[in-house]
């Protein structure tokens, strides 16, 4: 189990200035801005979403600022080592990373002392909401007919899956549950390796319905083996237009999903926060991101930074609800 370190690492080696021995000024070394390297941390595996979107971030950053930023994946800890090597970077602007909603779940479940605070937040990028999927040839046409079905089932007759116990597709069953006035666990909940691993035993019959997002699912939906009835989201995904809102088809206005954003530690130097702000803008903006996001069907939303910081506070109330409410939440040791 890993904690978020209290103190920063000095910066070492600054070299001495004439005879005085005087060293500069954090001033000075902010005058440009990145004159090196930057490095960017990845919290999760190589080959998955999260490292798709930082990647082509890093690219377009190091197209416009002419230096390298080198993405760097810290796996580990259900996410804890990569956000905490982002939390615990010298802030300087040459530690930077992308942080994803785990950060607002984390130390609800006792896995860590981070908090969404621990960070400079700099734009938030992407966000894809929890889809609900059932098997091609379910007997469920809409969501209010797996609705009813949850309803008229006794509690724990039915199983759904998406990830391992606690995690973000495992709260958006809960959050739904809870709207719809049901005991957080009436659905049982199968714990799996991710949505990939679900979305098979779902085609092989072993489930009745999975929790994820509908990108993690275009597989198995393109291949017609599974059906997407609703998304947890304020409004429906241009990508996947006809799949329709919890909210417009239940009434249940409950939004949740995996979002990613750019962050750097706390106390980032005030000439990286502009840069990095105006930068992250024009790339979300940009003809690249775009069609890049469009491909892979990731939802676009943008926040500035401090729009960004009010996402994940609100993000970590919902969470820490909803944990305690699934009975998962515990005190960090």
């Amino acid at each position: 189990m890993t904690d978020i370190i209290s103190r920063r690492g000095v910066l070492k080696g600054a070299a001495a200035a004439g005879a005085a021995g005087l060293v500069a000024s954090p001033a000075i070394g902010q005058a440009k801005w990145p004159a090196r390297p930057v490095q960017m941390i990845c919290p999760w595996g190589a080959g998955g979403g999260t490292d798709a979107v930082v990647r082509i971030v890093a690219a377009l950053l190091e197209k416009s600022l002419g230096q390298p930023f080198n993405v760097v994946n810290r796996t580990g800890g259900s996410g804890v080592v990569g956000h905490s090597a982002i939390a615990t970077g010298a802030p300087d602007g040459y530690t930077l990373g992308i942080i994803t909603s785990e950060i607002a779940m984390m130390h609800h479940q006792g896995l860590t002392q981070l908090t969404p605070s621990n960070y400079t937040p700099l734009a938030l990028m992407n966000s894809d909401p929890s889809g609900v999927q059932v098997k091609a040839d379910a007997p469920y046409k809409t969501i209010k007919d797996l609705a009813d079905a949850i309803k008229a089932a006794p509690a724990g007759k039915m199983k759904a899956s998406g990830t391992g116990q606690g995690g973000i597709w495992h709260l958006a069953l809960i959050g739904w549950m809870l709207g719809m006035k049901l005991q957080p666990d009436h659905v049982a909940w199968a714990p799996s390796n991710g949505a990939a691993p679900a979305m098979q035993d779902l085609a092989a019959g072993g489930i009745d319905f999975v929790t994820c997002s509908v990108p993690e699912a275009r597989a198995m939906l393109d291949a017609g083996r599974a059906r997407s009835l609703a998304i947890m989201a304020g409004e429906r995904n241009p990508q996947f237009k006809d799949v329709p809102t919890m909210k417009e088809t239940l009434g249940i206005d409950f939004q949740v999903g995996s979002w990613r954003g750019i962050a750097g530690p706390e106390k980032l130097p005030e000439n990286v926060v502009k840069i990095m702000n105006a930068e992250l803008k024009t790339i979300y903006n940009s003809k690249e991101y775009k069609e890049f996001m469009d491909a892979r069907g990731f939802t676009m939303i943008y926040a500035d930074g401090p729009g960004f910081g009010q996402y994940m506070a609100d993000s970590d109330k919902q969470m820490g609800v909803a944990l305690a409410a699934g009975g998962l939440a515990k005190k960090p040791a």
